[in-house]
């Protein structure tokens, strides 16, 4: 059995969450540099060397933090609570890193805690003897354009197409495009917005394993670009970067579907303890 501090796992918190925020993933660089001949993408690209040179925020809204932890079975976790540890990490982030604190501790008293906690946190046990912490500062711009639908399954493939859709034609420019879609499928009414959050954190290109799933990826991300949205809502394409889909076993009477949008920023940030 390996020990782990919990101390280790707020220092890890806090890293990752500047990093997130200061720094964009590879992956959408590589897509910026694949279309830098669009001068708004071209902007979005120095914005973020600017923030990553100066320790800056890339965007003004720095979102709700998500917390997912993959726990190794093998792990001890020694020195405190661990929901506890990750709040003080997110909270010090926060404030020594002078990022917006936007979490309000009643949804309709609209108070702000002043310390952008608590996060949202989810937990899996896994083998071995690791912690895998990936921290996600999710926008509220984004998170506000995103829909669930209860599809019947005779909707079958049409209707998850049409709903995507539908969902990115009503996101408009209002999220920040280009987007990353990502689209949950399956599963209950809980989980699949699950699924479409996780689908936001693979890696930009990497298909998914099943076949017909990568295609449908590619059927959609097309469909998606020739709505004409375009960087920032001025038309012309891309205006996604990548659609990517999480599927999970469902009921015989539920097609269960998410679609939770990215902005251009799609921030997360992941480390191994």
């Amino acid at each position: 059995m390996r020990k782990i501090s919990t101390d280790e796992i707020n220092k890890q918190v806090y890293n990752l969450c500047a990093k997130a925020n200061f720094e964009l993933d590879e992956d959408i660089l590589c897509k910026f540099k694949e279309n830098a001949g669009n001068e708004v993408i071209a902007d979005l690209a120095r914005n973020a060397e600017l923030a990553s040179k100066n320790k800056v925020a890339i965007c003004q809204d720095t979102g709700f933090v998500l917390v997912f932890i993959e726990l190794g079975q093998e792990v001890n976790l020694e020195g405190g609570d661990l929901k506890q540890a990750v709040n003080e990490g997110v909270a010090k982030a926060y404030e020594d890193c002078y990022l917006r604190k936007s979490v309000l501790n009643d949804p309709l008293q609209r108070k702000n805690t002043g310390n952008n906690t608590p996060a949202i946190f989810y937990t899996d046990i896994v083998p071995g003897d690791k912690v895998k912490i990936t921290v996600v500062p999710k926008g509220g711009g984004s998170e506000n354009k995103s829909a669930l639908k209860m599809l019947t399954p005779a909707d079958g493939k049409d209707g998850v197409v049409s709903f995507v859709l539908d969902t990115v034609k009503k996101a408009g420019a209002d999220a920040c495009p280009p987007y990353v879609i990502g689209v949950g499928i399956g599963g209950t009414f809980d989980h699949v917005g699950l699924l479409a959050k996780k689908a936001l954190l693979r890696k930009l290109g990497q298909a998914h394993q099943d076949k017909e799933t990568a295609e449908l990826e590619e059927v959609l991300l097309a469909k998606i670009n020739g709505l004409n949205i375009g960087p920032a809502g001025f038309g012309g394409s891309p205006t996604a970067l990548a659609v990517q889909i999480e599927t999970f076993p469902c009921h015989i009477a539920s097609l269960p579907v998410a679609v939770n949008i990215g902005c251009h920023v799609n921030r997360h940030a992941s480390a191994i303890i």
